[in-house]
């Protein structure tokens, strides 16, 4: 049975990431709905700059493009909100007692909680663009569940490290595009030089799109380089970051 300090600490995360993903679409029109019309119109762009004008030989190019846009989408959320989840929180800091990681792991669930409708949203859309799924797609959520705890690891480096360089955001909104564009989002892996290839497909979110693509449109389980990349980058950035982020925990209320 659960102890009272383990029910509390459960209480409290389900708390915060409720609130976390109401403030998320509040006083907005459309809410939920810009999750999805943001990526479709990206969709659009996309597809027409790179399929009409550069001519991309991707077979079913909107439905692979959406696929890597979601991906990435959950990424570049999670980790930009996690810079600011205990700069902005500073009433939970000094006023309430609980492991400081809670707070950052409630804003993450909230944003995968939010990843997990616009992937639910996704399945019936990829229907209409010609996907055949089959029973490879309920693979779906262990993808996005190993992306959830490499996003974790992440945010748990950068909430602690923006505190102490409050410029961190900006270093970090750079590092954003460029992984953009280091990741087969808009283009195809193999379009790498081959010398190239293994050093590219070492970045974890090259590994988290290409599982995506291979369980829900290329109907295969990912590869075995894929899922190793997956699981020993997921392993080293969470242990990294957890320890850097108890390392600068004890400063946090003097920081703010």
């Amino acid at each position: 049975m659960l102890t009272n300090t383990v029910r509390h600490y459960l209480d409290v995360i389900v708390v915060l990431a409720q609130k976390d993903f109401k403030v998320r679409y509040r006083n907005s029109v459309l809410g939920f709905l810009w999750s999805l019309l943001n990526p479709l119109a990206y969709m659009v762009i996309l597809t027409l700059v790179f399929s009409l004008l550069l001519a991309v030989n991707i077979p079913n190019f909107p439905a692979w493009l959406l696929v890597g846009l979601l991906v990435w989408r959950f990424f570049q959320i999670g980790t930009n909100q996690s810079l600011f989840v205990i700069v902005g929180n500073p009433s939970l800091i000094n006023k309430m007692y609980m492991p400081r990681y809670l707070i950052v792991l409630s804003a993450n669930l909230a944003n995968f909680l939010g990843a997990g409708l616009e992937f639910a949203a996704l399945l019936p859309l990829l229907v209409l663009l010609g996907v055949n799924l089959t029973l490879y797609a309920l693979l779906l959520p262990v993808v996005l569940f190993l992306e959830f705890f490499l996003v974790f690891g992440v945010s748990l480096l950068l909430s602690s490290l923006n505190l102490k360089y409050r410029d961190l955001n900006q270093l970090w909104d750079i590092g954003l595009q460029l992984g953009f564009f280091l990741s087969p989002i808009v283009y195809a892996a193999n379009l790498i030089p081959a010398r190239y290839r293994l050093l590219y497909s070492l970045n974890p979110m090259t590994a988290l799109i290409e599982s995506a693509r291979s369980v829900l449109i290329g109907q295969s389980f990912p590869s075995a380089l894929d899922s190793t990349v997956v699981l020993s980058s997921t392993a080293i950035v969470l242990l990294i970051g957890y320890v850097v982020f108890r390392s600068l925990e004890r400063r946090f209320a003097e920081e703010l």
